[in-house]
């Protein structure tokens, strides 16, 4: 891994897609596949660069993290009892994962599954957008700080979908959200915030298995796709934030069905 530019592609691609409903690991397996950066090495690197990612959610809710240590009085969603419902969320998607581990990367971490992946993700965009149409005063969850135990573990339970990669982790919160009642802006942010800890945990396991695939010359590599990662992750966060309440999921759920059929045809 000496030459940067595909660290600086991989790092873009990361960081426009780990939050929308897209999922930013199959862009990656399938740009991977593209830069010819292939292999457990690149896998890890795959995973590095999320951790950027998701930097640039801590920092845009810091007020919020900074809530889970010291707690306010004004948010419901601080110290131990935020804690307790982040643990919630992240509780079934790590515990299946850490189960599942090398069966999924064997088995799944591939582009036909990723394309196969993309499309029944939008399929399930599209079934939760049916669902959810003229329900809006049926919601009953608007804030983070409404956010009770038996959300935050409903959440949890479709952030399992999330470990086929191409289905995405933001599409399965997000649409899951929706469909316990959340609103719209609400599911998004939760997912954002929810994001941390388990990504966090997914990053140093697969870091604990795998430095030893690295040397001092990979870190320049490293860097620049972590850094280009948090930088794009911090734009497309501020835009998606901007345009959630405004439009629905279908747009991405309709890019998913047209990117599948061309992933399959692709590589089949």
């Amino acid at each position: 891994m000496t030459d940067i530019l595909p660290a600086v592609w991989l790092g873009i691609v990361e960081g426009l897609t780990e939050f929308l409903p897209v999922s930013s690991t199959g862009h990656l397996i399938i740009a991977g596949n593209l830069l010819d950066v292939t292999g457990p090495k690149a896998d890890t690197f795959s995973v590095v660069i999320q951790l950027g990612a998701i930097l640039a959610v801590v920092v845009l809710y810091w007020e919020r993290f900074m809530g889970l240590i010291i707690p306010k009085s004004t948010m419901r969603f601080s110290g131990l009892r935020g804690l307790w419902l982040l643990f919630l969320t992240s509780l079934p998607a790590s515990l299946l994962g850490l189960v599942a581990h090398s069966t999924i990367k064997q088995y799944l971490f591939n582009p036909i599954m990723v394309g196969l992946a993309l499309g029944v993700g939008a399929l399930y965009i599209l079934f939760v957008e049916h669902h959810v149409a003229g329900r809006e005063t049926e919601e009953r969850y608007a804030t983070l700080d409404d956010v009770t135990p038996r959300l935050a573990l409903g959440i949890g339970l479709f952030q399992c979908l999330a470990l086929w990669p191409g289905f995405s982790r933001s599409a399965a919160t997000i649409m899951g959200g929706m469909l316990l009642g959340t609103k719209r802006s609400l599911a998004a942010e939760y997912s954002f915030v929810a994001a941390v800890p388990i990504m966090v945990a997914a990053t140093g396991y697969d870091m604990l298995k795998s430095y030893h695939l690295f040397s001092a010359d990979d870190l320049v590599f490293l860097s620049v796709g972590f850094g280009v990662s948090f930088l794009s992750a911090w734009v497309a966060v501020k835009a998606f934030i901007s345009l959630v309440g405004r439009i629905t999921f279908r747009p991405f759920a309709w890019y998913r069905l047209a990117l599948a059929p061309a992933v399959l045809y692709f590589w089949s």
